[in-house]
């Protein structure tokens, strides 16, 4: 697919929406950038600087309809009205990781899943940097992706990329993909019909040809019943925990085997991050690598010493025998439930904020075995209350992060766990999921 490059019109002025800027200028191109919300003074001081035109508030739907190119950031629905009319128009409609992918040289490692994505992108990326690779981070982390084409593209890329993003993009081609995993997430983008977000993330093999590897989790149904029914010419890499793997990786014995090339081999007991889903990320990690023909035993090196990520599983102090868990990323049921899966003593939840649809019912039999109380940290904590109210001792409710740790305390006693892993979108209270996190290890370390 060709694009008209002639006047890109990019909605949207936060990272992503200018590199996407910075990259059209360096290039030549005409631009306008328009965001329906006031634009932080930062972002605004680089537009100016670079002369490039913009407005803030609202979107003129006249100068965005002068596009022959719409870059959006993948905050804005495909179902907003200014999004439809530009389509209406006949105008492409793209993502940033779409718009810069011709202009760079670098190879691509693409990761996306439901749970896990930035634990893997981060170790991959540390794979590839400790093995002396010209390796630059983006998508979901890292600088924008088109920044850095722009600035100094490098030779290999890994790019974090969530359904959002894979919903703009068309014509690019990933080298390597990565599924981790797919569970309902962000239904409510596309209509509360799981098939279509299942879609969503498949998008990530389209384009690849017989060069290209595609590494996905044989042991999740979904991702499983999806390939059955999709066709792909990328060399197949799958993952278990369940099963030996000709070409591919897995775990017997509690040993973890890659078998690419030739056979690596590590006790799970090495891995740098527990937990079952852990060794799954760290699967799809050294297949990756050994896929690029990093030495095995670097490799292995570097699944033992990647150091967590923030917010993930991120163990933050242990106060009068109790040990305090910051897992504010858990935006949903299957990440809470990886969570509790992992704890090891009596666990008092913290949990609760904005709904996505979940079913907690998936979390009754952890929570029967696991969880001696429950405190609710959100507005609305009927659906967590009526669950788990037959199960749990004691569930109480707070609406702050001090209160919730203050409580959870309380409650926990010597020798157990406090696991914010909240199960829900942030928005109710927080800013996002890393200010909740934030709030959260400030309020531990105040006790």
């Amino acid at each position: 697919m060709k694009y008209n490059y002639e006047h890109i019109v990019i909605l949207g002025a936060g990272e992503s929406g200018l590199g996407a800027a910075m990259l059209a200028v360096t290039k030549g191109f005409s631009v306008f950038v328009s965001d329906a919300k006031a634009i932080n003074p930062e972002a605004k001081d680089f537009l100016e600087t670079n002369r490039i035109p913009f407005e803030e508030g609202s979107h003129s739907l006249e100068k965005v309809l002068q596009a022959t190119l719409v870059v959006k950031s993948p905050g804005i629905p495909n179902e907003a009205p200014i999004i439809q009319k530009i389509k209406e128009d006949g105008i492409p409609v793209v993502s940033e990781i779409e718009f810069a992918r011709p202009f760079s040289k670098g190879k691509t490692i693409c990761i996306t899943g439901s749970n896990g994505k930035t634990t893997t992108t981060l170790w991959i990326f540390h794979i590839l940097k400790k093995a002396g690779f010209d390796v630059a981070l983006a998508g979901n982390v890292g600088a924008s992706y088109a920044k850095q084409v722009a600035q100094n593209d490098a030779a290999w890329y890994v790019l974090e990329l969530s359904s959002f993003q894979l919903d703009d993009m068309y014509a690019f081609k990933a080298d390597i993909a990565v599924l981790l995993n797919i569970s309902p997430d962000h239904l409510d983008r596309y209509n509360y019909q799981m098939d279509k977000y299942i879609l969503a993330k498949f998008r990530i093999l389209q384009n690849m040809d017989e060069s290209c590897y595609f590494i996905y989790n044989a042991d999740d149904v979904a991702v499983v019943n999806a390939l059955e029914n999709t066709s792909t010419n990328a060399v197949q890499a799958p993952f278990s925990l369940s099963k030996p793997l000709g070409f591919g990786g897995y775990v017997t014995n509690e040993t973890l085997i890659i078998n690419i090339k030739t056979t690596t081999t590590m006790s799970i007991h090495e891995l740098a991050l527990k937990g079952k889903h852990n060794a799954q990320n760290a699967l799809a990690a050294g297949i990756a690598a050994r896929l690029v023909e990093i030495r095995p035993e670097l490799v292995r090196e570097s699944l033992t010493d990647f150091e967590s990520v923030e917010h993930r599983l991120e163990f933050v102090a242990k106060v009068h025998g109790v040990e305090f868990i910051n897992d504010s990323k858990a935006t949903n049921i299957n990440a809470a439930w990886y969570a509790l899966e992992s704890m090891s003593k009596p666990t008092v939840w913290i949990v609760g904020g904005v709904d996505k649809g979940n079913d907690y019912n998936e979390l009754l039999e952890l929570v029967k075995s696991k969880v001696k109380a429950i405190v609710c940290l959100g507005v609305d904590n009927a659906k967590i209350k009526e669950t788990f109210s037959s199960y749990v001792a004691e569930i109480v409710e707070t609406n702050n992060a001090k209160d919730a740790v203050r409580e959870a305390y309380r409650l926990a006693g010597t020798d157990s766990t406090v696991l914010l892993s909240p199960a829900c979108a942030s928005f109710d209270l927080f800013s996002n999921y890393e200010d909740r996190g934030v709030q959260f290890k400030k309020a531990v370390r105040n006790l």
